[in-house]
């Protein structure tokens, strides 16, 4: 049994019976260059101070109860660290910090013969028969082991650093003989190496740090490596993992499949962009200049050329070929103006303006839809209706453009023009009827008054410019309502032959009712018939209606003798308001009302005198025109 000897006032120790010389296994050989390694063997201690752990090493001190380092126990001097000391005072090199005891740096372990047993941490090595038994301690433990039933031992804490309580041992293990030894191992047999060389227990292993093959499935419940080991340039330890030939460490499994994934999100994410890219790009290029190759655009299929009759272009068809343009020469003048034909034996109905400078020894050509061109002569003409009619010579089959009537067009009713506006021939343009009973007048340039002509005319918004006068002006069915004779523009003139402006929308067309009735007494006698009330009118009179003069042309009375207006009662100085009941503000419109009549029609006028009106009924007589 150990014998268990305490120093006064201190706890009982348990201490073995010391080891005799003969044991003592010879020194390790050391190695080139390096100091001789101490052997294993233990030097007794004195009572009350602990012994050291087969498996220390032999230079490392021990510390009694009170915390001092006996010097006693120290087999020999402390070997010189393998490096020179840290001046930063880091381990593992120099000394220890200042925050825990560093370890002393131990030698390479020799490897034990091949065959050796090598002796595992906390394994408890016997002693010799009849030397004192040595207590095992863990690899760097300077402390006793807990005794049975003793308190646990107190440590000072180093210097510098503020002492901490101890951790309550934990419960005692049963104690074991010195000479506990696994079961088949022969009495006398050291155990964890071979004691002919002296390997201590720790230096175990591959001679190179590493533990011995099966170390750690010997010992599972081992606790945590030494925390200073790792500062050991030659403590024994494992490579947490191998390296390449670069020095880099090999990566892990799991490690190259996140590279592996990150490698592939970063190439489809490069991937999708350049794609985007290129994609924005190529769709860019497209809609900037259309498809690659050869361009085709889109068109519509052949179809029939007919068109529904009253459509623009179904009339326009239908009434071309029965326009014709007429170019005027003479009296040092040239005129372009327009034209339709009246009959198959090549009668033509335009404006006298458009002929009127042939009327002397002058030249008309007409040329035809078709282009086919022929010469003209004047077969009448009137300046009060603004008409004339010319004849083709040595054209057969014409086509005639049939007549509508004018008494049947409504405002609004869809209308289409047809000329040569500024010698542009058959030109169509369309438009509405505006307006009825539109009184104007046109020309006047001799300025007696014996060119002026006095239209009850159709007003229009269709197109109508110079080169449009004598042209027809067709409802939808493509029958002629009217002539187109006269615009009102922005510039001076009202006419289409000298007001040279475009046009604003205002045309002006004689009525085709009054039109056929002219043309057939131009084309029958050669001029043609007005119908007249037998008065002389105040053309300067400043008030509402027309008032009759106090004197007549040529210094005749006003109201012509035997005359209807003589024998209606009219005298001069009366006022005439109203025709049919159409109130009439002035001597040319009371002119435009009469004309729209043929001689031998029935009027009611509506007459003032001396503030006082009355009604009159007279019958229209005729005059003739030259």
């Amino acid at each position: 049994m150990p014998a268990v000897s305490a120093a006064p006032g201190e706890p009982a120790v348990l201490t073995a019976p010391a080891v005799p010389a003969a044991h003592t296994a010879p020194a390790v050989p050391a190695a080139h260059g390096e100091p001789a390694v101490p052997d294993a063997s233990v030097t007794p201690a004195g009572p009350g101070v602990p012994g050291v752990s087969a498996e220390m090493g032999a230079n490392r001190p021990v510390e009694g109860p009170s915390g001092a380092v006996d010097a006693s126990v120290v087999s020999g001097e402390r070997p010189r660290p393998l490096h020179d000391p840290d001046p930063y005072s880091t381990p593992p090199y120099g000394e220890p910090g200042p925050w825990a005891p560093a370890p002393p740096v131990q030698h390479p372990a020799v490897t034990p013969a091949q065959g050796t047993p090598a002796l595992s941490s906390g394994t408890p090595v016997p002693a010799p028969q009849g030397s004192p038994a040595v207590d095992a301690q863990p690899y760097g433990s300077a402390h006793p082991a807990p005794q049975p039933g003793a308190p646990a031992p107190t440590h000072p804490a180093p210097s510098g650093l503020p002492s901490q309580p101890q951790t309550p041992a934990a419960a005692p293990q049963e104690a074991q003989p010195a000479d506990a030894r696994p079961a088949g191992v022969p009495q006398g047999t050291p155990l964890g190496g071979d004691p002919s060389h002296g390997v201590p227990a720790q230096a175990a292993g591959d001679g190179h740090g590493m533990p011995a093959p099966g170390a750690a499935e010997a010992h599972p419940g081992a606790g945590p490596a030494d925390p200073w080991g790792r500062y050991d340039p030659w403590a024994g330890g494992q490579v947490a993992a191998p390296l390449q030939q670069s020095g880099v460490g090999v990566l892990s499994v799991e490690q190259r499949h996140r590279r592996v994934t990150r490698a592939l999100v970063s190439g489809a994410v490069v991937l999708a962009l350049v794609s985007g890219a290129l994609g924005g790009l190529a769709g860019a290029y497209l809609e900037r200049n259309g498809r690659v190759g050869t361009v085709e655009l889109p068109q519509a299929g052949k179809e029939p050329a007919g068109r529904a009759p009253d459509s623009v272009a179904g009339i326009a068809a239908r009434a071309l070929p029965s326009v014709v343009t007429l170019h005027v020469s003479g009296s040092g003048e040239q005129g372009t103006g327009t034209g339709f034909v009246l009959d198959r034996l090549g009668h033509v109905l335009t404006n006298n303006h458009v002929v009127e400078n042939a009327a002397s020894g002058g030249d008309i050509s007409v040329t035809f839809s078709g282009g086919q061109t022929a010469k003209a002569r004047i077969i009448g003409r009137d300046a009060g209706y603004d008409l004339a009619v010319v004849q083709v010579r040595g054209v057969r089959g014409l086509p005639p453009i049939p007549l509508g009537n004018s008494d049947n067009v409504q405002v609004g009713d869809p209308v289409v023009a047809i000329g040569a506006p500024f010698d542009l021939a058959n030109t169509v343009t369309s438009g509405i009827i505006s307006a009825k009973e539109r009184p104007i007048t046109a020309g006047g340039e001799k300025g007696d008054g014996s060119d002026v002509s006095y239209v009850d005319a159709l007003q229009t918004d269709a197109p109508i410019n110079p080169g449009n006068s004598g042209g027809p002006l067709l409802d939808a069915r493509g029958r002629v309502v009217g002539i187109n004779s006269a615009i009102r523009s922005a510039d001076t003139g009202s006419d289409l032959q000298t007001g040279q402006a475009g046009s604003i929308g205002l045309g002006f067309a004689i009525p085709v009712n009054q039109a056929r009735r002219v043309a057939e007494e131009l084309i029958n006698h050669g001029k043609a018939s007005h119908p007249v009330i037998g008065v002389t009118l105040d053309m300067n009179y400043p008030g509402d209606g027309a008032r009759v003069g106090a004197k007549g042309r040529d210094g005749g009375p006003p109201v012509t003798s035997g005359g209807p207006g003589a024998k209606a009662g009219i005298r001069a100085g009366d006022v005439i308001t109203a025709v049919d009941g159409q109130r009439v503000h002035s001597g040319e419109e009371l002119i435009v009302k009469t004309r729209a009549h043929r001689p031998g029609d029935r009027l009611e006028l509506t007459v003032e005198r001396d503030g006082k009106a009355r009604k009159v009924s007279l019958v229209l007589g005729s005059s003739n025109s030259n």
